[in-house]
């Protein structure tokens, strides 16, 4: 049970995470679309629920069957009720990534179709196992479902880690040849990497404990962390719209030496100073569309248009 205890406190910390980036979205992301707010209620309502259940369970096993081995052996309800809501989560910030990767891809449908695939694969798995798993009394029971118990690990970190590549090819694809537009496609990138690498270190990690220590509940503590970082991958990327955002606009400022005259901006605005020729040329308006454009296509800015002379 220390193992179980470990994973319901870092979980723990991790839903206060969660429920602080929660208000930050709410605070500042109020023109989003309801879509992505019902999005975010949903992920934070099942968090919650999550949360609430594997603590009632940690809660029974040391101090309502308190001097009481022979409940260490029962199989509490509550902790298979909260895989059905851990799926939940998982579903839900899978299926948004999966957006994503439609969107940038032009809306295209063969590329989407692995994902799908992995993401259902994985949802239809992990409820089947705790619809199996309800009528069973007894831990050791948990035995002959083992199989399906490694397929639901190897498929989240199988399905997190196509996510993220796809993620990163179609934006590495999207380079335009700005400088401030490549820098924001950089970030996405290491978004992507990041949001997908934790969730499937984590996956990897359980579905190890798994097989090394099938007796233990040391997969259970990597299996309950498992739904808060879905749940903060999800409110990190879409809380840092505006700082990825601000960070790739500025002015770029150009030398006649660097600029050919078939390729000078059309619109800039240019000065002559007398005796020597020099002139200087202040442009925003390209990097920056083109930047807020390529952004607007992963996950929106929350932002009023920005009207050009």
């Amino acid at each position: 049970m220390g193992a179980m205890f470990i994973g319901v406190i870092l979980a723990a910390i991790m839903y206060g995470v969660t429920c602080s980036q929660m208000y930050y979205y709410f605070t500042r992301y109020q023109r989003d679309h309801w879509a992505t707010k019902l999005l975010v209620m949903g992920v934070w309502l099942c968090d919650s629920i999550h949360q609430g259940l594997i603590s009632y369970t940690i809660y029974w096993y040391l101090i309502t069957q308190y001097g009481n081995p022979e409940a260490l052996a029962i199989l509490e309800k509550s902790i298979v009720v909260e895989v059905f809501f851990n799926s939940f989560i998982g579903l839900f910030v899978q299926s948004f990534f999966t957006v994503r990767i439609w969107k940038l891809s032009g809306k295209g449908r063969m590329i989407i179709i692995p994902v799908i695939l992995l993401v259902a694969s994985e949802f239809i798995v992990t409820v089947t196992y705790a619809i199996m798993s309800l009528w069973l009394k007894f831990f050791e029971d948990l035995e002959r479902f083992k199989g399906m118990s490694i397929a639901v690990n190897a498929l989240a970190a199988a399905g997190d880690v196509v996510i993220a590549v796809i993620l990163c090819v179609i934006l590495h694809q999207s380079r335009t040849g700005f400088t401030k537009s490549n820098i924001l496609i950089n970030r996405l990138m290491l978004f992507a990497v990041n949001t997908g690498l934790l969730t499937s270190i984590c996956a990897i990690f359980s579905f190890i404990s798994i097989l090394a220590w099938p007796n233990t509940f040391i997969y259970v503590t990597f299996f309950f962390f498992l739904g808060r970082l879905y749940a903060n991958s999800l409110m990190a990327t879409l809380n840092a719209r505006n700082s990825i955002r601000d960070g790739s606009t500025g002015e770029n400022t150009w030398s006649l030496q660097d600029v050919q005259p078939s390729t000078m901006p059309v619109g800039s605005l240019a000065t002559r100073r007398a005796g020597d020729i020099a002139i200087r040329i202040d442009t925003t308006s390209h990097s920056k569309h083109d930047a807020e454009s390529q952004y607007a296509q992963y996950g929106g800015i929350n932002k009023p248009p920005i009207e050009e002379v």
